[in-house]
C-alpha cells in the first residue's frame, strides 16, 4: 500500500503572470494605470485647447464647451 503525504505549507503552483501577493502587485499596476490615464488627458485637453472655431465646429463642439473641458483639473474627468 502506498502512502499519500500531505504538506500543508506547500501551495499551488501560481498561473503565469499571477503574483504570490497580489495587494502590492495591485496597487502599483492600479497606480500606473491612473497615472497613465492622467497623462492621456492632459494631453488630449492640450489638443483641444489647440484647436481652432472650424475643426471644433467639424467636432460639434463650441469654443466655450472646449473651454470647460480644457479648464477642468487632469485628475478629472
Amino acid at each position: 500500500m502506498s502512502v499519500i503525504r500531505f504538506d500543508p505549507v506547500r501551495r499551488p503552483a501560481l498561473a503565469l503572470g499571477e503574483s504570490r501577493c497580489p495587494v502590492p502587485g495591485g496597487v502599483v499596476g492600479r497606480l500606473r494605470a491612473r497615472l497613465r490615464e492622467w497623462r492621456r488627458r492632459g494631453r488630449d485637453r492640450a489638443e483641444l485647447a489647440a484647436l481652432d472655431a472650424r475643426m471644433l465646429a467639424d467636432i460639434g463642439l463650441s469654443r466655450a464647451e472646449a473651454e470647460f473641458v480644457v479648464n477642468k483639473p487632469f485628475w478629472r474627468e
